[in-house]
């Protein structure tokens, strides 16, 4: 197995069995060790891990986000973080094909009390971005998370440069891609070896985009933040 993936799964197995994280809120707690029990290592490496939760939540209470959109979802750990960071009167709005994994977390959502702030809609993000364009969402944002396909990153550039508001901030997760993107194709294991292209396309891109101010942040696997500036 490739050594990434080793040390991602050894990372979560100590995480799991350690107070790494003592200010993790109980529910999230839950929730991760609930994705680690149900999911195969690989698979519930998709989960955030708590050290980006945390920085998402603080950054999201820096900007005193109100209104967010998420893409991708997975069994919902940095849904959870965003709806805990969020006043009240916030919202965030959830997309995924995934109804299943959705339904692992939500019982842990449900008694964190956060519920009412999450809009979780089943479906493929890209033509539920096009309507909120298309019926007037445009700049209604504060902040969105991607956290999908990577093929599809691209595709969903776009219409997020619309929804979020000049000043908002769009975040794009695994960015550096288990730190994959830079290293020889036929050196990676097999299973990551597809999305690269698809990371190092977004990563050109953001780069270029004379529209955002960007900053990869070295956490997880990568995390880019890029603020919309016009």
């Amino acid at each position: 197995m490739d050594k990434t993936l080793l040390k991602s799964q050894a990372l979560q197995q100590y995480i799991n069995e350690t107070n790494a994280y003592p200010r993790e809120h109980e529910q999230l707690k839950k929730l991760r060790e609930a994705t680690i029990k149900k999911y195969d290592p690989m698979i519930s490496t998709m989960s955030v891990p708590p050290d980006e939760g945390q920085l998402l939540s603080m950054f999201l209470k820096v900007m005193n986000a109100k209104n967010t959109l998420e893409i991708g979802v997975f069994t919902g750990y940095s849904l959870l973080s965003t709806a805990l960071a969020l006043p009240v009167d916030g919202k965030v709005t959830a997309i995924d094909i995934d109804r299943d994994a959705y339904g692992v977390g939500l019982p842990f959502i449900k008694a964190a009390g956060v519920e009412h702030k999450i809009n979780f809609i089943h479906s493929d993000a890209f033509p539920i971005l096009n309507d909120l364009v298309n019926n007037g969402k445009e700049g209604e944002f504060d902040f969105a998370f991607v956290d999908a396909k990577k093929e599809d990153y691209i595709k969903y550039s776009e219409p997020l440069m619309k929804l979020v508001k000049v000043g908002g901030v769009i975040a794009y997760d695994n960015t550096l891609w288990y730190g994959t993107v830079v290293e020889p194709e036929d050196q990676v294991h097999e299973r990551l070896r597809k999305p690269i292209k698809y990371v190092r396309e977004l990563n050109s891109l953001l780069a270029t985009d004379p529209r955002i101010e960007s900053s990869l942040v070295s956490i997880a696997d990568g995390l880019t933040l890029c603020r919309r500036l016009y």
